[in-house]
């Protein structure tokens, strides 16, 4: 068992970094037959205050957090950002320790998937729709890689964002489904100033293209008006909403959709309740953003 060391991280020491997956096991074991609970914050680095905010709900309600950051291959599909996915193991170590993380998780992709690897797990149903659409696979590889952190950190709770509304759904499901003893708390979205919810891909935005980013929220925010005002029809938020972001000259809507939030089953009205998730493109960087409306 060995803990990897990287050099000089802004001065700060690396001794919470763990690249082997048997010494994470040991430590994982440690800590809870010490009575402490394990807190699990998946990422896949380039992290950003949303994701340090998962950090510090993790801090609160777990004795050790775990942190891990690992760009997946799997869940990336052809022509996607795998290779260019921003990385800076350095800066993410430091803001992790700057939060409170207990050890920051660090597998290489030969450990993760050896030489032929070839189980996956997958969710059916809740894959179908958004994001599942255009994205085929996409959730294989997030449901795959989650239970190999869930087995190898054995969390108490694990932190997901609101942000992808999609996957917290379908890990809740998984956690269901397969009889994990693990608590999934989800993460308020975290926003820009301009109410851009934060991500590692807004890195990618043209300074204009930035400019105009900004449309997703204001037409969640239409959406919302509209309800405050009675309206229920699902067809009519979604109408309104792409009024709104067809406003931006370089959005490429890619879908617009109310669902039920467990579900993923789209809704006619919204007496009950609905995620309203958009997903649009500005050039090569796709966007994605969710808001929770009710009648009333």
């Amino acid at each position: 068992m060995s803990v990897c060391a990287v050099h000089s991280c802004r001065g700060v020491g690396v001794e919470n970094l763990v690249s082997d997956i048997s010494t994470m096991v040991f430590r994982s074991r440690e800590i809870r037959n010490s009575g402490k609970t394990v807190g699990l914050v998946p990422t896949m680095g380039a992290l950003h205050e949303g994701h340090l905010s998962l950090v510090d709900i993790a801090r609160q309600r777990s004795d050790f957090v775990v942190v891990s950051v690992y760009v997946n291959p799997t869940q990336f599909c052809p022509g996607e950002d795998f290779n260019t996915y921003p990385r800076n193991l350095e800066d993410d170590i430091y803001k992790i320790n700057a939060r409170g993380g207990d050890v920051v998780f660090a597998p290489d992709t030969g450990s993760v998937y050896p030489e032929g690897y070839s189980t996956f797990v997958i969710v059916e149903g809740l894959t179908d729709n958004l994001c599942g659409r255009s994205r085929p696979h996409h959730f294989r590889g997030v449901t795959t890689v989650v239970a190999k952190l869930f087995n190898i950190v054995r969390p108490h709770i694990a932190v997901f964002g609101q942000k992808d509304a999609q996957q917290l759904a379908v890990i809740r499901k998984m956690v269901k489904d397969l009889n994990y003893d693990i608590e999934i708390v989800a993460a308020p979205i975290v926003r820009e100033k301009d109410g851009l919810a934060m991500s590692s891909r807004n890195a990618y935005l043209s300074g204009e293209e930035r400019t105009q980013a900004p449309v997703l929220y204001q037409s969640l925010l239409e959406a919302k008006e509209l309800v405050l005002k009675g309206e229920i029809d699902a067809a009519s938020i979604k109408n309104r909403v792409m009024y709104v972001l067809e406003s931006a000259p370089l959005a490429i809507v890619e879908y617009v959709e109310i669902v039920e939030p467990d579900t993923i089953r789209p809704v006619d009205t919204i007496e009950d309740g609905g995620l309203l998730a958009i997903a649009v493109r500005f050039g090569k960087t796709r966007l994605i953003d969710n808001l929770i409306i009710k009648a009333g």
